[in-house]
């Protein structure tokens, strides 16, 4: 093996040895005391990886049609029903618990909750790179719900197994 091929794999061992050693694990739980319209329960982020539960409340917490410029996001519903929307309020979808959509970036949407009782939808978001902070959220239209009222809430930690 080459010098350069032995320094090489030896950045890869240490990069698997960080990496290894900065694992996230989590237990969500819908929290007590969402009284905005949305509350987010923060589940974990790494580098290009975030995770969040939306706790909507019926009839408070919808979005207004904006887009993100850094990250692209999983979307699915743990409990109650969601309806996306695009441009023009198309309707993009409904879903139920275990369904969902993928808005990728730039992609114009906005959600509500069309269910009977607290949304409780998963977003998973990849960001566009390391150094991406924000997620880039860039509004079309007039916020229906002030994204800064939203309650804030961190996940347990899981229990070693």
């Amino acid at each position: 093996m080459s010098g350069i091929e032995q320094t090489k794999d030896a950045e890869l061992q240490e990069r698997h040895r960080i990496a290894e050693q900065n694992w996230t694990t989590f237990s969500y739980a819908k929290p007590d005391g969402v009284n905005a319209g949305k509350g987010m329960v923060a589940l974990g982020r790494k580098d290009i990886v975030r995770g969040v539960v939306q706790v909507v409340k019926k009839n408070g917490g919808e979005n207004n049609l904006h887009y993100h410029t850094n990250i692209a996001s999983f979307w699915m519903v743990l409990k109650g029903r969601v309806r996306f929307y695009g441009p023009g309020d198309m309707a993009i979808g409904e879903f139920g618990p275990m369904e969902g959509t993928i808005t990728p970036r730039y992609s114009r949407y906005w959600f509500e909750n069309v269910g009977d009782e607290d949304l409780e939808i998963l977003q998973v978001a990849a960001f566009s790179s390391e150094k991406a902070e924000k997620s880039g959220r860039t509004d079309v239209s007039a916020q229906r719900f002030d994204i800064n009222s939203a309650q804030h809430f961190e996940a347990t930690t899981a229990p070693e197994r």
